[in-house]
């Protein structure tokens, strides 16, 4: 599966934004995960969805950000409000080979990755 990021960008804090990652073929059913690295720190799981309705968020994350599947358009999305200065980030999402959205294998499909950037 080949994944093409977009919708990141520069806003204020308390702005919104969408990304979204348009993948070649259907990913319905699979697990599924957005990440985001920022400069000097450790990449860090921001949301994940597996193969059916179940949704986690890291808890700084929590109520903010929303992942969704658009199915009909092979597009995952993650919405992303009340954004905050440290939510600035190069974010990437990922579509799992395996069964669980938070464990990498070698079968996985990442986006090129889109940069998000929030001031005060």
């Amino acid at each position: 599966v080949q994944l093409v990021e977009s919708g990141g960008g520069s806003v204020m804090s308390g702005g919104s934004l969408r990304l979204s990652c348009l993948a070649s073929e259907s990913i319905n059913f699979k697990a599924m995960a957005w990440y985001r690295q920022a400069p000097g720190k450790e990449r860090e799981l921001v949301a994940s969805q597996d193969g059916g309705t179940i949704k986690n968020y890291v808890p700084s994350v929590r109520g903010r950000f929303t992942i969704s599947l658009d199915g009909d358009k092979n597009t995952l999305h993650l919405q992303m409000n009340s954004l905050k200065p440290e939510d600035t980030a190069m974010y990437y999402c990922v579509v799992r080979a395996g069964r669980f959205p938070h464990i990498d294998s070698p079968g996985d499909s990442w986006g090129q990755g889109a940069q998000v950037t929030v001031s005060s």
